[in-house]
């Protein structure tokens, strides 16, 4: 075989399959053959805009199908110039693939190495490949119904999309984010001030409950308690039935002549109406999601308590710790290096808990002085982002808020973990 052979990659660079028909690999020359079929007859017309179903291919991302026919719609071209987008870049990372094999396997024959043959390279893919093999499939699908919905939503954050604006609309670049920005005018308002009872909503009733897990697990596992598994159902139940109907249950129940309302009415003496009144509606919900996630709470730490050394307990004991000393010094840390990360999981739950919103008030009582029509006093970030989508056709605005909201979680999430003991000790 000729040893001169280092312009056999550039020789197939835009072929894959000729390079390793240079090679003399036959078989692998027609898995890559396929790879050609792939760019020249699939990704490359339909980024040229051949057998788009309005668009014109990658340039619709340009054009968001300005100057089109009225029957075309800017998010149509948006999507489909997208996905021409991403079928570049898999175009592109087969022809890396097809260089990189075509150029070690003709270095290697230069040094006396001679190439694989089929049984070689098929007993290679399965071992050294294998992992690859069996993510590419969930990858194809994870790039069309996560990736491209995502990067659809990162886009549109940046057009003005709104009800003026919805079969035809334009790139306007930071204008959504500016206006969350500024306080004066209604959007920006209403986002400041939904974002202010988000985080106290997340950390307060996230905490809330944290504490009545924790405290009922500590309670069951009191070797003087009698009948403790009849308690553990009892308190699991929360977690057993499915939350919707416990919110609609309790929605009903705190209405203006709900009973729970009447006898709250009764006992204080005071003329209650919850679901008319911010603060009244915020304190029950705060109060249901502490109920609603403890039986969380509950099992994650009863399961570690009932895996703590008694010993440990005994030997404190004996060196004159109290009752406090042991709860801080050997039950806090225990469970908490347990248990951390799946307690961040929980703040970041009822950071876009929907459900509870939604389903008790609608998000409500309204103040239209402070949100417009845009949202109510107990909506939270998730819940404005479906009202400024579904009822107000705030699409841009509403991808801005969602990519922040993203962004925000990612980074506490990062965070929580990353300073958690149980990561540290891993790491």
């Amino acid at each position: 075989m000729d040893k001169n052979i280092g312009w056999y990659p550039l020789a197939g660079c835009l072929i894959p399959g000729l390079g390793q028909y240079l090679n003399g690999q036959t078989t692998k020359m027609i898995l890559f053959l396929i790879g050609t079929f792939f760019i020249y007859f699939m990704a490359l017309p339909y980024t040229l805009g051949f057998g788009n179903y309005q668009a014109d291919g990658l340039m619709s991302l340009f054009t968001l199908a300005d100057g089109a026919a009225k029957i075309h719609k800017s998010i149509i071209y948006m999507i489909e110039g997208i996905i021409s987008l991403f079928l570049i870049l898999i175009s592109f990372a087969i022809l890396l693939v097809n260089y990189k094999d075509v150029k070690t396997v003709s270095k290697n024959t230069v040094k006396g190495i001679r190439p694989r043959n089929w049984f070689e390279t098929k007993r290679n893919i399965l071992e050294d490949g294998f992992p690859y093999l069996v993510s590419l499939p969930a990858f194809l699908v994870l790039l069309f119904i996560v990736i491209v919905p995502i990067t659809t939503t990162i886009l549109l954050s940046f057009t003005n999309m709104d009800p003026k604006h919805q079969s035809k609309f334009q790139w306007s670049g930071f204008l959504n984010y500016l206006g969350l920005t500024e306080s004066d005018g209604m959007i920006g308002r209403a986002f400041w001030a939904i974002l202010g009872w988000t985080l106290i909503w997340t950390l307060v009733a996230t905490s809330f409950a944290i504490l009545i897990g924790f405290g009922l697990a500590l309670i069951t596992n009191n070797e003087r308690i009698i009948g403790k598994g009849f308690f553990r159902g009892v308190f699991i139940l929360p977690w057993a039935i499915p939350a919707f109907i416990t919110i609609m249950f309790f929605s009903i129940m705190f209405a203006r002549q709900g009973i729970l309302t009447q006898i709250l009415n009764d006992i204080t003496g005071l003329s209650l109406d919850i679901k008319n009144n911010s603060l009244q509606t915020r304190l029950t919900l705060i109060g249901l999601q502490g109920w609603l996630g403890s039986a969380y709470v509950f099992l994650l730490s009863t399961g570690v308590l009932q895996a703590i050394s008694a010993d440990l307990y005994e030997a404190a004991q004996i060196d004159g710790a109290t009752a406090w000393q042991r709860l801080t010094k050997i039950t806090l840390p225990i469970v908490l290096f347990q248990t951390a990360p799946l307690l961040i999981g929980q703040y970041t739950f009822n950071f876009n808990n929907f459900s509870i919103i939604y389903l008790f008030n609608g998000g409500g009582p309204f103040n239209p002085s402070v949100y417009g029509n845009l949202a109510g006093s107990t909506d939270i970030l998730i819940s404005y982002v479906y009202k400024l989508t579904m009822d107000n056709q705030q699409q841009a605005v509403g991808a801005a808020v969602t990519l922040l909201i993203s962004l925000a979680l990612m980074i506490f999430t990062f965070v929580g973990f990353k300073n958690s003991k149980a990561f540290k000790e891993d790491k």
